[in-house]
């Protein structure tokens, strides 16, 4: 009883010790997978302060386009405004010569 109850206290023992070791393994994997998990935390930090910045820059030049794209636009309207003023000049320019050949033809057939 005796021999059985020391084989038993040293299965025991052998297996605390088993679970002691297990123990300090998994204290040390706990440990390199916090440093990971703070690490992914501040790449994670880091990737979203990016996209921030990626949105602010986008986000200017959006605006400096349109910016852009309105003096486009303030600009072909005056064109547009000088073309269109330009063909009503040389309308004018038409009728006058056209009535000052009408006048010549009549000048003409009275002479």
């Amino acid at each position: 009883f005796v021999q059985r109850t020391e084989w038993s206290l040293q299965l025991m023992t052998q297996r605390a010790l088993e679970a002691e070791s297990n123990v300090e393994k998994l204290k040390q994997e706990i440990f390199i997978l916090q440093g990971e998990l703070e690490s992914s935390k501040v790449e994670n930090e880091n990737l979203r302060a990016g996209q921030m910045t990626d949105l602010g820059a986008v986000k200017h030049n959006i605006n400096f386009a349109l910016q852009n794209l309105h003096k486009i636009i303030t600009g072909a309207n005056w064109s547009i405004r000088q073309l269109v003023s330009g063909a009503e000049s040389l309308h004018f320019v038409a009728e006058v010569l056209q009535s000052t050949g009408k006048i010549s033809e009549v000048e003409g057939e009275k002479e």
